[in-house]
């Protein structure tokens, strides 16, 4: 992890940036023990990059913020496929969220995450993680309830190992997700950090075509590589 300011261009050069970094943590692990998850959706293409340069197959993983009913930006947790819950007890104490409010959240994005695997993983087969290592790659990292959401559901599939890869995120909230992952990769920890959009010139919302586009395209580990 890296307290060095930078930016990027985009999450493409997040994720090349990135993949170099995870390259020299799995130098002993060959391409077919490896699988390389992007948090859907902003975490696609940067798993797009780390995938290809790890020679390694890309494939979705599914997590859903779980909004404050009053403010639905406002995250008092996570959800993610397989059951992965995280909830942040001090803040629906502080606001008072009663236990109907929270079960309707989970009801409401349970769907949302069933369409997103209708919609990118239809025509794919099952993902077998077991003995595996994963890497399991976001755009960034906030409050940390979506990563580990989704470490704590992968782990549920017995894989041997779990690397987190992001191109940034609060010092604090990375160290705090070694208690879930088996290591972290965080390229940038700005000491200002306020949001993920920060380090990159271009932040667009990443839409539904362009995660399918993504992961119909082969990377160096499912068929010849393409940019």
């Amino acid at each position: 992890m890296s307290n060095t300011p930078r930016t990027f261009r985009d999450r493409r050069e997040a994720g090349r940036v990135l993949a170099v970094e995870l390259a020299g943590r799995l130098d002993r692990i060959g391409p077919q023990d490896l699988q390389v998850l992007g948090l859907a959706r902003g975490g696609v293409p940067v798993g797009w990059e780390v995938a290809s340069h790890l020679r390694a197959p890309l494939d979705v993983c599914l997590v859903r913020k779980l909004g404050v009913p009053q403010w639905p930006e406002l995250a008092m947790g996570a959800l993610a496929t397989g059951g992965g819950v995280v909830l942040n007890d001090d803040l629906i104490r502080n606001l008072g969220i009663g236990d109907d409010q929270i079960r309707d959240a989970v009801a409401r994005e349970t769907r949302e995450l069933h369409r997103r695997g209708q919609a990118y993983r239809a025509d794919r087969g099952p993902l077998v993680l077991a003995g595996r290592t994963v890497v399991l790659v976001d755009d960034g990292i906030a409050t940390g309830a979506s990563i580990t959401a989704a470490v704590r559901s992968v782990r549920e599939a017995g894989p041997s190992r779990i690397i987190v890869g992001v191109p940034v995120g609060p010092e604090s909230v990375c160290r705090r997700l070694l208690g879930d992952a088996d290591e972290v990769v965080c390229s940038t920890m700005p000491a200002d950090f306020g949001a993920v959009g920060q380090v990159f010139e271009d932040f667009h919302q990443v839409g539904d075509d362009e995660v399918r586009a993504l992961l119909a395209t082969p990377t160096a580990g499912s068929g010849p590589a393409s940019s």
